[in-house]
C-alpha cells in the first residue's frame, strides 16, 4: 500500500540528511532505501540537503534533518549548531552519532598515544574529544544500529510524515512499505 498525500499534495516533508565522521553506512542504507521507495517519497519528501543525491543543499527550514556520524573537529559542530537551529527535528541516526561508537576510539587512547596524534588533532582542527550528538545539541529521536536498521528509519520517517500533516493518520503504512 501506498502513503496516500493530504489535500492537494504540494505540501511535503522538509528532510535534511548529513553525514559526520564515520564509515557513512547509514547514508549508503538511506541511498539503497531511495531505490526501492523513491517513487513514493517524490511527493512526499522535499530533501533541502542531501549531499549524497543532489548537489543544491541548504540548510534552512527544515522539519526533520536526520544526522549520522560522531562529531570530531570544530567545523563540524558549528554545522552541527546550524542544523539544529534550522530544523524542526533533529533524529541521530546510526551508533556514531547516537553514543559516538565505533567513530569516538581515540577518546579512550592513553596518555602516550593522545601524545603522539595531539600535532594531527591541532593541524586539522579536531576537537580534543569526539562526541555524540546529544552531548552537543538536542536530539528528538534516535534510530539504532551500525548501519541503521531499515526499518526502524522507515517508522520514524512515517512518524514524521502523519506528524506532519503529509499523510492522514488513518494509514497503515509503514514508511512506505508494499
Amino acid at each position: 500500500m501506498v502513503l496516500e498525500a493530504k489535500g492537494d499534495g504540494k505540501k511535503k516533508l522538509k528532510v535534511g540528511v548529513f553525514s559526520f565522521t564515520g564509515d557513512e553506512g547509514c547514508v549508503i542504507v538511506f541511498t539503497e532505501l531511495l531505490n526501492e521507495y523513491f517513487f513514493r517519497w517524490r511527493d512526499l519528501v522535499e530533501f533541502k540537503y542531501a549531499r549524497v543525491i543532489q548537489q543544491k543543499n541548504v540548510v534552512k527550514d527544515i522539519d526533520v534533518a536526520f544526522v549520522e556520524g560522531a562529531i570530531s573537529g570544530f567545523k563540524e559542530e558549528k554545522m552541527l549548531r546550524k542544523i539544529r537551529r534550522n530544523s524542526k527535528r533533529v533524529v541521530a541516526i546510526g551508533s556514531c552519532a547516537i553514543d559516538g561508537s565505533p567513530s569516538n576510539h581515540r577518546n579512550f587512547f592513553d596518555e602516550q598515544t593522545t601524545r603522539e596524534i595531539m600535532p594531527i588533532l591541532r593541524k586539522f582542527p579536531y576537537r580534543k574529544k569526539v562526541s555524540p550528538l546529544h552531548e552537543i545539541i538536542r536530539v528528538d529521536e534516535t534510530v539504532p544500529g551500525c548501519p541503521i536498521v531499515e526499518e526502524s528509519f522507515l517508522n520514524i520517517l512515517n512518524k514524521y510524515l502523519i506528524e506532519f500533516g503529509i499523510v492522514g493518520r488513518d494509514s497503515n503504512e509503514k514508511g512506505g512499505k508494499q
